[in-house]
């Protein structure tokens, strides 16, 4: 095995890894705050992609491309939250009727399965081809650095608004926020909207950075995007507090994740197996907070903790 190849595989890895990591952020908002499974997304990793690059192929200016790419995830969150709020359909089966839906909707979008588009002929924000020995307004890994920071800045404040805030509390104890006179079911929407469109925002530079977009690119996407979560937070837990360290955690997650993956390539994992590998890197995460309450962190009895204070 060359280590110089894992070297030269390593900034694609790190690239890749930022542009999930903005879709993990997207994850996050639901997962986390919202507590809700969103299974959307599967389906949102390629409409992005679809609506960004048929836009390009259509003379539009990459500004425009990218959000309408956004504006199309958020109407994927819009019909998700509906099912959810207004027809009282489970979370998780909402996202899997989205995603089931959005399969039609993305072949309609695209006229085919997938559709290519070239750096040369179009400028576009990010490119494989970019990624390294590129000047810096050009890097691809400089751009989504830029994009993250914006996004998290945005989130930030939005969060701490009083909006932002009735949405963490939505999530935090629905029935205490209801009893607040919080409108729940909106904060559910707007929640899944959001991240969605950031879900959506993400694929549209994953199919500039990749040079197409695919019907099945979106295939998993839920996987990756929780295992850079949890793997984020594993990582960074004790040491980022606020609020948008966290998010800031989540991306580099995501970073962490392929740079992982690029390594179990180049050590020779058979490559039909890497989906297996992913499920166990989710699952080993998802299973290590239990297995410390249960097996290491000893549990303190009520009269000793009492006995402790005195």
């Amino acid at each position: 095995m060359d280590i110089n190849s894992l070297l030269s595989a390593l900034p694609g890895a790190a690239a890749q890894g930022l542009i999930w990591g903005i879709m993990a952020i997207g994850v996050y908002i639901t997962f986390r705050i919202l507590d809700i499974a969103d299974l959307s997304v599967d389906g949102t990793m390629c409409t992005g992609a679809a609506v960004c690059i048929m836009m390009l192929q259509g003379g539009q200016n990459i500004f425009v491309a990218m959000l309408a790419a956004t504006a199309a995830g958020m109407l994927v969150g819009l019909a998700t939250g509906i099912f959810h709020t207004a027809m009282g359909i489970p979370a998780i089966l909402s996202g899997i009727l989205t995603q089931l839906g959005l399969w039609g909707v993305n072949l309609k979008i695209m006229g085919k399965s997938n559709q290519a588009i070239s750096v040369d002929n179009y400028n576009l924000l990010v490119s494989l081809r970019y990624v390294k020995n590129a000047i810096t307004d050009k890097n691809t890994i400089a751009v989504v650095i830029l994009f993250i920071i914006a996004i998290i800045a945005v989130l930030y404040w939005f969060f701490g608004t009083e909006l932002g805030s009735s949405l963490r509390a939505t999530g935090c104890n629905e029935n205490m926020a209801r009893a607040q006179g919080i409108n729940t079911n909106f904060n559910k929407v707007l929640g899944l909207m959001i991240s969605n469109g950031l879900v959506a925002f993400s694929s549209a530079l994953l199919g500039q950075y990749q040079g197409f977009s695919d019907i099945n690119m979106g295939k998993g996407a839920i996987v990756i995007g929780l295992a850079a979560v949890i793997i984020g937070e594993a990582v960074f837990g004790r040491i980022f507090k606020n609020f948008a360290l966290k998010l800031l955690a989540v991306a580099l997650g995501g970073v962490i994740y392929f740079m992982v993956l690029q390594v179990v390539i180049w050590c020779g994992i058979d490559t039909d197996l890497l989906k297996l590998f992913q499920a166990l890197v989710v699952a080993v995460f998802l299973a290590v907070p239990y297995w410390k309450g249960k097996y290491i962190t000893k549990p303190v009895k009520i009269g000793d903790k009492a006995k402790e204070e005195a």
